[in-house]
């Protein structure tokens, strides 16, 4: 059984910067994907960004070049830097790992508004 919790959302106003922590009850080493998913009021969750088993890493369209996902296996975390944030990246953020099935976070609201 393999747990998620994140944090670091909030509120902050366009153009500003956010840091989401995904921490892991186990070690990350052994899972070949992860990343994060976003879903805002009214629309269907979003993929965000993943790392994949290759060790490569991808971002959607919409947040290319503003964020970027990272792991510390060490501390069995993911982290999601968020820069450049705009209104519509508004959503609670969640996190997951490939498990089977996969292991989701309860999710971190982010709110951007000026």
């Amino acid at each position: 059984q393999v747990h998620l919790v994140e944090s670091g959302g909030g509120l902050v106003q366009p153009g500003g910067s956010l840091r989401l922590s995904c921490v892991a009850s186990t070690s990350f080493g052994g899972v070949w994907t992860a990343g994060w998913y976003r879903q805002a009021p009214g629309k269907q969750r979003e993929w965000v960004a993943g790392i994949f088993g290759d060790g490569s890493s991808q971002h959607a369209e919409a947040v290319r070049g503003r964020f970027a996902i990272s792991t510390d296996n060490a501390k069995k975390t993911m982290f999601l830097q968020m820069n450049s944030l705009k209104p519509e990246d508004t959503a609670v953020y969640l996190c997951y790992i490939g498990t089977t099935p996969t292991t989701w976070g309860q999710g971190t609201q982010v709110t951007v508004t000026s």
